[in-house]
């Protein structure tokens, strides 16, 4: 079983950059396909980019100019660059892993979210 936890959100303000990261631990790592999503309040959850196994990457039309998904199989870590921040931002963003026989959109494990807050 894959935990997940995410880090670097918080209080920004616009136009600012963050780097969010989702350590991983319990399971290989690299066996993975991994995404990212964002909910804000009364809002259904979004999904924003996945990176599969082989480090191939998509991220949403919508926010593939400012948002860049990776991830370091060494440092069992995925990351979500986010740039030029907008208040619309504004969200709790968690990650996602699915196993090698879990199809895509489907997710296996989920991670608790980090905050992040956009200030105008």
């Amino acid at each position: 079983q894959l935990r997940l936890v995410e880090s670097g959100g918080g209080l920004v303000q616009e136009g600012a950059s963050l780097r969010l990261s989702c350590a991983a631990s319990g399971d290989t790592f690299s066996n993975y396909r991994l995404g990212w999503f964002r909910q804000s309040p009364g809002k259904e959850r979004e999904f924003i980019a996945r990176i599969n196994r082989g480090s191939a990457a998509y991220v949403i039309d919508a926010l593939k100019d400012r948002f860049t998904i990776s991830r370091d199989n060494d440092k069992n870590t995925v990351y979500l660059r986010m740039n030029r921040l907008k208040p619309e931002d504004t969200a709790v963003y968690s990650c996602a892993a699915a196993g090698p026989v879990t199809r895509f959109p489907n997710w296996d494990y989920w991670g608790p979210g980090t905050q992040v807050t956009v200030s105008s």
